[in-house]
């Protein structure tokens, strides 16, 4: 963290680590006046596993990338970005974009830069994870498509990318559904250490610090995104079937180099682009976000997430918080498909 830090900065940190520390030791915090009481799961769970595959892939130049995307509903239907996380794929809304669809929307589902049958068009791109460099992808792929505003929706490295965006962009987010609240980080922020419980989550992103954890993720990727959906989503009973369909994304050849210097970036062990410089110093002041906002919460999500009122007030427009209960992990639009697309649909009416 930077030798000097305002207090409203200092304020959201601290509030964030200790959402988080109580969320370790299995506290219950409140959050703020507009979430809702617990979703019941049993419907979610019966629409989820109901589909298996996307229709053919489609592909596009969208900046420095050949974006491989699923597509599904009517083309003049209203847009929805929907994007994936780490180390999951575009299979997390294999049984969300049919709902969506049948409701009427334009669903596009886009490989990440490192996942899939994404490529960069030049091999002299920088391998870059920074939270920019996929912010400034979303854009881009926006721009191709020439989509003038869309719902953007998210969870993990894909919420954070939506908050990006609405918080950027807002003129082409038309509202925003994000899994875990407010992601949107710096390098400085991340200087700061949380409690011990906290930081014991976070043990990945140490050992990717490392050359060891990059030579074992290179040589263990599969086993290594089983171990994170295993404790991400301690209660999600997922086959092998289901995995395996996922992990084929992480055959990427720049998956790797992707996956690290995103993580090696946030503690400030790797350098971004200059490119993108003007755009992380806005990020790192936090910006609010003022689209219409719906934020969901699983009720046993085992990976770092802040508690719900640590992140409420940087949603300055028409804001709810919804919590999934039944024991949905991390990867909730993949577990709780009803409870996603139900989000989709209402913060479009906000």
């Amino acid at each position: 963290m930077s030798d000097s830090i305002d207090q409203p900065r200092r304020k959201f940190l601290g509030t964030t680590a200790l959402g988080l520390a109580a969320t370790q030791l299995g506290l219950v915090s409140l959050a703020n006046a507009q979430t809702r009481e617990p979703a019941t799961a049993s419907p979610q769970h019966a629409a989820s596993g109901a589909h298996a595959s996307f229709a053919p892939l489609k592909h596009i130049q969208a900046g420095v990338l050949n974006v491989a995307y699923a597509e599904d509903g009517p083309a003049n239907g209203k847009p929805v970005l929907l994007l994936h996380g780490w180390p999951y794929d575009i299979h997390s809304y294999v049984d969300v974009a049919p709902l969506l669809a049948a409701a009427g929307y334009r669903v596009i589902i886009p490989y990440l830069r490192g996942y899939g049958d994404t490529h960069f068009v030049s091999a002299d791109t920088p391998r870059n994870g920074q939270q920019a460099a996929l912010g400034a992808d979303g854009l881009a792929l926006l721009d191709a498509l020439k989509i003038k505003q869309a719902i953007v929706a998210g969870y993990d490295w894909g919420a954070r990318t939506a908050n990006i965006m609405a918080a950027l962009w807002p003129e082409r987010c038309k509202a925003m559904v994000s899994v875990s609240g407010y992601l949107i980080g710096s390098q400085a922020l991340n200087r700061a250490p949380l409690p011990p419980k906290a930081e014991l989550q976070w043990w990945y992103q140490y050992y990717f610090s490392t050359e060891r954890g990059e030579v074992g993720y290179a040589k263990y990727t599969h086993d290594f995104a089983r171990l994170i959906w295993e404790s991400a989503s301690p209660k999600w009973t997922f086959d092998d079937a289901t995995f395996n369909r996922s992990a084929a994304a992480f055959d990427n050849p720049d998956h790797v180099a992707v996956a690290i210097h995103n993580y090696r970036w946030r503690l400030g062990l790797a350098t971004g682009e200059s490119k993108f410089d003007a755009m992380e110093q806005q990020l790192a002041a936090l910006p609010s976000i003022g689209v219409p906002t719906i934020t969901l919460e699983g009720d046993a999500n085992g990976a770092p997430h802040p508690d719900p009122s640590a992140y409420a007030k940087k949603f300055t427009g028409k804001y709810e918080h919804r919590l999934v209960s039944g024991g949905i992990g991390h990867n909730l639009p993949q577990e709780a498909p009803q409870a996603f697309a139900q989000a989709v649909i209402d913060v479009d009416t906000f």
